[in-house]
């Protein structure tokens, strides 16, 4: 299965904008000030996110390969390509965002919106992050580097044109997490499960759908100026999509650990009761996105929630257990 899900734009403001009072923060005076702003590149890149790329590791290990230290040394390598990635398109998302952020009860704090990072440092990262990873791609293979780059590109046009069509702009999120498997599959040269490509972009709607129904309710009156799509979104239309798209994902899921070829690939026909945990999983989320309007995003909250993380980690024993059978096949 995929373990669990980024944001971004109006046309860019004047980079001199300033930010309005309320959400700038103080620079530190002297040599801090280096330091300061540093830590807000770094902020910036947003690190904790980087766990969604862990959809890059999934060719390998539904390929029983993870015992391969030249296959795990690849997969690791496209993991890194892809965290580099990230960083470019969230600083590209913050420079295009950054008026949005500012008038937003969390993301008015974030190191470009509240002045940390000037948007002129956050051009030249997103570039130089651009050219280091397509350049450490294109060491791995040239398929895979191809993939990288349709990655940027793909984030490219929805920070500029399609974020503000709604359901468009979170099936480009889900497409994200498409090529993030198809790449991990070209770095290690392993077929990747037609069924692995479905459950990836199903899970990755149905989170960025919930997402989506999150911002609708924390907004309120405000949604429009956080993210002109919401405007075409309702909060009926939204449960409906995740209504579906959760059922989705689990029907899906679990024909998957029925599937003949599965069976026969994994030697064993117990892997269908793993679908519990996705049930609890998708049900923790629903929780947290009804639940948590006060979180900046429940993709980013559901991180840090006890029961999702203990969920997540049980699905994986028991997966790792059944295919593995605690040792190499």
């Amino acid at each position: 299965m995929i373990v669990s899900p980024p944001s971004m734009p109006d046309a860019p403001p004047s980079p001199e904008a300033a930010p309005p009072s309320q959400s700038t923060v103080a620079a530190p005076v002297g040599s801090a000030s280096l330091g300061w702003r540093l830590a807000g590149v770094l902020k910036t890149m947003r690190p904790h996110q980087w766990v969604k790329n862990v959809f890059v590791l999934a060719p390998v290990v539904f390929a029983k390969e993870i015992f391969s230290v030249f296959l795990i040394s690849r997969a690791a390598a496209a993991f890194a390509v892809f965290c580099l990635l990230a960083g470019a398109v969230y600083a590209l998302n913050d420079v295009v965002d950054r008026e949005a952020d500012r008038v937003h009860p969390v993301k008015r704090f974030r190191p470009i919106a509240s002045g940390q990072v000037p948007v002129a440092w956050a051009k030249v990262l997103a570039v130089v992050l651009v050219v280091v990873s397509l350049g450490w791609a294109a060491t791995l293979s040239l398929p895979f580097a191809a993939i990288a780059a349709l990655y940027f590109a793909q984030n490219v046009v929805y920070s500029f044109w399609l974020k503000h069509v709604a359901y468009v702009d979170v099936a480009f999120i889900a497409a994200g997490f498409v090529l993030r498997v198809i790449g991990g599959g070209l770095a290690t040269r392993i077929d990747v499960s037609k069924y692995i490509v479905l459950c990836t972009a199903l899970l990755a709607f149905f989170l960025g759908i919930g997402k989506r129904r999150h911002e609708l309710t924390s907004a309120e009156s405000n949604a429009v100026a956080q993210r002109a799509a919401l405007e075409s979104y309702t909060k009926g239309g939204l449960d409906l999509a995740l209504a579906g798209t959760a059922i989705a994902t689990v029907a899906t899921y679990l024909a998957y650990t029925l599937d003949p070829h599965t069976v026969s690939f994994f030697r064993t026909e117990w892997l269908w009761p793993s679908t519990i945990f996705v049930v609890l999983g998708v049900w923790r989320f629903l929780y947290i996105v009804r639940n948590r309007p006060s979180a900046e995003s429940p993709t980013q909250e559901m991180l840090h929630d006890g029961p999702f993380v203990a969920t997540v980690l049980l699905w994986v024993g028991l997966v790792m257990w059944l295919v593995y059978n605690l040792k190499p096949a």
